[in-house]
């Protein structure tokens, strides 16, 4: 089983705007078989000491050093925190805090020094977490499950999530032949499980308000036309067709698995189309230069980046001027990295990918708001 922490939306602002004199970055590959734990703790360890190294010879105060290095002693001693981790370990310490993230994407092995931290690693597992919400609904029964990349699947306890159509409007079924007032036969049915689809909806409404997760539907005609056509929920065009009533969470995850894929592909495959278009309007570029100055002025609307690949340097918080390094430093940091966190700031929608998901195979790909 793989312990997860992976961080939010929110927790990527607070990391993306802490500035200090000392920011360590460190990512390391783990595994969840704690027998096999020992080699991440001697990475780390091994990380931490090129951390304080690259601070001391840039002259960090000895007191703010030895604090940051308590704080990295400490977890890679910690006995119980080694216990339970996934397959990568992302380490955010200054000499006032540590924060730790397991994730379940395998990265490579790296330590960042600067006054910032370097987040571009993290930005593929939030915007392609592999985790989704599956909703298998039928007249019988409804039910949310929460599957994510490598845990167990499990169904949630949503409130005043109704348990199937026919006690959601007070009936003892919604296929009564016999009129009721002006509901009567296919008519009847289909007004009942609107009523139903909308009660769905209202208690979902509240529970998944500020996920940024999607939803697949796993469900049969007439009720997924339904629920789409009343429900809030936006859910992906492509569902789990069939009845699920007795499909185990396991196998619900399984069936949405080839969907989620399909939906980053969509997502790669968008902005690929409208890369193009906008090159052609000079609303697009691959140059980091160019892209520095449009991110300090906020004209990134979109950012396909590599989270692989670290080309060092520094960028000017004024005129976006880049200056290239050729190797990393406490003085420095990730370039391209500093353009995803000022494009966030601004709102830019931002995709971390491999370097073959990007036009011309190159760091970056913005497209801008206005021409340049």
């Amino acid at each position: 089983m793989l312990y997860l922490d992976t961080p939010t939306s929110r927790d990527l602002d607070s990391l993306n705007t802490l500035r200090a004199d000392a920011c360590v970055s460190i990512y390391l590959p783990t595994t969840p078989i704690t027998q096999d734990i020992q080699q991440a703790r001697i990475t780390l360890s091994n990380l931490s000491k090129e951390a304080v190294r690259q601070l001391r010879e840039a002259g960090t105060d000895k007191r703010r050093l030895a604090a940051l290095q308590e704080y990295l002693d400490d977890l890679a001693d910690d006995e119980e925190f080694w216990r339970f981790q996934a397959h990568s370990l992302a380490v955010f310490a200054t000499p006032d805090s540590l924060r730790t993230y397991r994730l379940a994407n395998r990265l490579s092995e790296m330590v960042e020094v600067s006054d910032r931290f370097h987040l571009k690693p993290l930005i593929r597992s939030i915007t392609f977490p592999h985790a989704a919400y599956v909703l298998a609904i039928s007249e019988n029964a409804v039910r949310l499950v929460e599957i994510s990349p490598d845990l167990p699947a499990a169904a949630l306890k949503v409130p005043d999530l109704p348990t199937d159509a026919a006690s959601a409007v007070y009936k003892s079924t919604v296929n009564e032949r016999s009129p009721s007032g002006r509901l009567q036969g296919s008519e009847g049915q289909k007004t009942r499980l609107t009523q139903y689809a909308r009660k769905v909806d209202a208690a979902l409404r509240p529970f998944l308000a500020g996920s940024e997760l999607p939803v697949i539907l796993a469900a049969t005609q007439p009720v997924e036309a339904i629920f789409r056509s009343v429900g809030s929920i936006q859910a992906l065009p492509q569902a789990i067709s069939g009845s699920h009533d007795r499909t185990s969470e396991a196998d619900l995850a399984t069936a949405a698995r080839p969907i989620l894929d399909a939906h980053y592909e969509k997502q790669i495959a968008d902005f690929h189309a409208l890369f193009d278009t906008r090159k052609g309007q000079s609303r697009a570029t691959t140059d980091i230069s160019d892209a520095a100055r449009a991110a300090t002025f906020g004209n990134i609307e979109q950012l396909l980046i590599d989270i692989d690949n670290v080309v060092n340097g520094s960028v000017d918080e004024e005129t976006g001027m880049v200056t290239f390094d050729e190797a990393g430093d406490a003085r420095n940091y990730g370039v391209v990295d500093e353009i995803a966190s000022r494009a966030l700031r601004s709102g830019a929608k931002v995709f971390g990918a491999r370097k073959d998901d990007i036009p011309g195979r190159e760091s970056l790909a913005a497209i801008l708001r206005s021409p340049v």
